[in-house]
């Protein structure tokens, strides 16, 4: 990809994080949305921190300017023990001197990217921006409504009740991640290409709705032991989890918290929830989550063996693909793109959340960690992370590719992801 591409990706990507801080109030930059990450504020210099970083050692001429802000802004958190982060707003800079920190790292960046960077770099500084333009997302969906300037979005489709039931989805065999020869850009989780034989297998041919996980709440699933693992079942109890946390209870019925006001339940949206409410769901159904090579399959495959980019063949995504460049803040009907289905005939596998697996997220045969950023993957690799494929409305087109992996912690509720279930 020429720099220049690249250039104008970056330049894009800043400005739809800029979009994103924008519809925070003044008074609300101090928050902590989230009670496990960092206040906005923190995010507000981390991406021009991630940038210096990972950048300016490479360009020749630039200096640091200001080092302890380097620091602070250099990484956020994970806590996977229950501890959670006790620092107070005065802890932090104003929000005038971040926003002079990101003024700054931008002048010099540019200039010192005027005579070209190393295309591998410039893509993860790219991407790395373009995910948090998502997770950041996350954050402000749990902002109080006052807390945020209202944005438009596209419409959902008008959409009524769907036969659901599940696709036979074959034997067959699928390749999982990319080889090192590949041109295009993967991060170090993706490689290396390597082929998995999939046994035949059931799935769901939609994700599971609010309407179909209401059954599970109303028939008491929250409450059955049976359902949830130990440490599942310890997690909701110490957090009191009684519900998905994009729900909220008016009255006698249940309202959806979406992105800028709240709604009577869409019974025929996908339902958002934590990779623990999702298992202990296809528990109570009487089936399981789908590994990650399994939804690979019923994603990407076909009946002749080939693979395909995208579900739906390999046309990039369009409108009569799924809601795609950033359109829509919630989520839309699981059954409002047909013309997104996939060889077998599985629907909405792209663009309307990201879908839980089975599957631990661990390396590929042949990892290798980026040198520059020793801990992107490596340290998720614990087993308390769990792979999610797809992608929601608010992931960019690049990371709709066909190798790339999310993860999550299995109690983490708060990412734009649903679930199929799989027997």
């Amino acid at each position: 990809m020429s720099h220049t591409t690249l250039s104008a990706r970056l330049a894009a990507a800043r400005a739809e994080s800029d979009r994103l801080f924008q519809l925070v109030k003044p008074d609300a930059i101090y928050d902590r949305p989230i009670p496990e990450r960092h206040r906005i504020i923190f995010y507000l210099g981390h991406l021009e921190a991630f940038d210096w970083n990972l950048l300016h050692p490479k360009l020749a001429g630039l200096k640091a300017f200001d080092a302890g802000l380097d620091r602070l802004f250099a990484f956020g958190i994970d806590p996977v023990d229950g501890g959670l982060p006790s620092d107070q707003p005065g802890d932090w800079p104003t929000q005038s001197q971040v926003e002079s920190y990101v003024r700054r790292v931008r002048t010099e960046l540019d200039t010192g990217l005027a005579a070209g960077a190393d295309d591998l770099l410039m893509n993860v500084a790219i991407e790395h921006r373009l995910m948090h333009v998502e997770t950041l997302a996350y954050m402000l969906h749990q902002s109080p409504m006052e807390a945020k300037l209202r944005q438009s979005q596209t419409a959902p489709p008008e959409s009524g009740a769907h036969q659901g039931g599940m696709a036979e989805i074959p034997a067959g065999r699928v390749t999982l991640g990319i080889p090192r020869c590949r041109e295009s850009f993967g991060w170090d989780n993706e490689f290396q290409a390597h082929p998995v034989d999939v046994a035949a297998f059931a799935i769901d041919r939609y994700k599971v709705t609010n309407g179909e996980f209401l059954e599970f709440l109303r028939a008491g699933g929250y409450g059955d032991r049976g359902l949830w693992t130990d440490a599942n079942w310890t997690w909701k109890q110490r957090q009191g989890i009684k519900h998905p946390v994009f729900w909220r209870k008016q009255a006698a019925e249940w309202a959806y918290r979406g992105m800028f006001e709240e709604i009577p339940l869409p019974l025929h949206w996908p339902v958002y929830v934590s990779h623990a409410e999702a298992s202990a769901y296809a528990a109570w159904a009487g089936k399981r989550l789908p590994t990650e090579e399994e939804w690979h399959r019923a994603a990407y495959g076909t009946l002749s063996g080939e693979e395909r980019p995208f579900p739906w063949g390999t046309e990039p995504p369009q409108s009569e693909h799924g809601y795609f460049g950033l359109g829509r803040w919630d989520p839309s009907p699981v059954n409002a793109f047909p013309r997104g289905r996939s060889a077998f005939g599985v629907e909405g596998m792209l663009a309307n959340g990201w879908e839980w697996t089975a599957s631990v997220f661990e390396p590929f045969p042949g990892f290798e960690p980026f040198p520059f950023y020793l801990g992107y993957s490596a340290n998720f690799f614990d087993g308390l992370h769990y792979v999610m494929k797809g992608g929601s409305a608010r992931t960019e087109r690049s990371m709709l590719r066909r190798s790339f992996r999310n993860w999550f912690q299995a109690h983490y509720q708060y990412a734009y992801a649903g679930f199929r279930c799989a027997k």
